[in-house]
């Protein structure tokens, strides 16, 4: 996935030092955990380079984080080829024009709600959230509950 507009609204705040502040949202963080709960993998491709997400990534155990990398299809063939998976195993959720082509290689291209409309118009699959409000924990749902695993990894939360 990407980051800036997928994982956080999309807004940075430019803090004294160089440094940048993003938001996350909860939800999406639980999703991730669930994802990897059920033995998948997943990813970070991002143009912009940031503390703050390598921080996030660590915190979710996200496995391949890719920032600052202006070559953005190298950077998912690179992904690609670590997790040792094909594109056809592959879902890739963006919300901007860089975002493209990685959706035409992935399997299952999301695009958030408030995506531009090109991104949107590539996607097989566009969220009712917005970036950073929840779509990454759509997807997951989407995905778990296609494959007929949701209710087994939530089940232990409804005691």
């Amino acid at each position: 996935m990407d980051c800036d507009g997928v994982l956080t609204d999309g807004r940075l705040w430019l803090l004294e030092g160089g440094d940048e502040h993003k938001s996350f949202d909860t939800k999406d963080g639980l999703g991730l955990h669930l994802w990897h709960s059920a033995g998948l993998k997943s990813g970070i491709i991002s143009g912009r380079r940031s503390s703050g997400v390598d921080r996030r990534a660590r915190q979710l155990a996200i496995e391949f984080v890719r920032q600052g990398d202006p070559d953005k299809i190298q950077a998912f063939e690179d992904v690609v080829r670590l997790a040792g998976v094909d594109e056809n195993e592959v879902a890739f959720v963006g919300d901007d024009l860089n975002d493209i082509p990685l959706m035409q290689r992935s399997e299952l291209a999301v695009a958030v709600a408030d995506a531009v409309e090109e991104t949107r118009s590539v996607a097989h699959y566009v969220t009712r959230a917005a970036g950073g409000h929840g779509a990454v924990r759509e997807v997951v749902e989407l995905i778990l509950k296609a494959q007929g695993r949701w209710n087994d990894l939530v089940e232990g939360y409804m005691k």
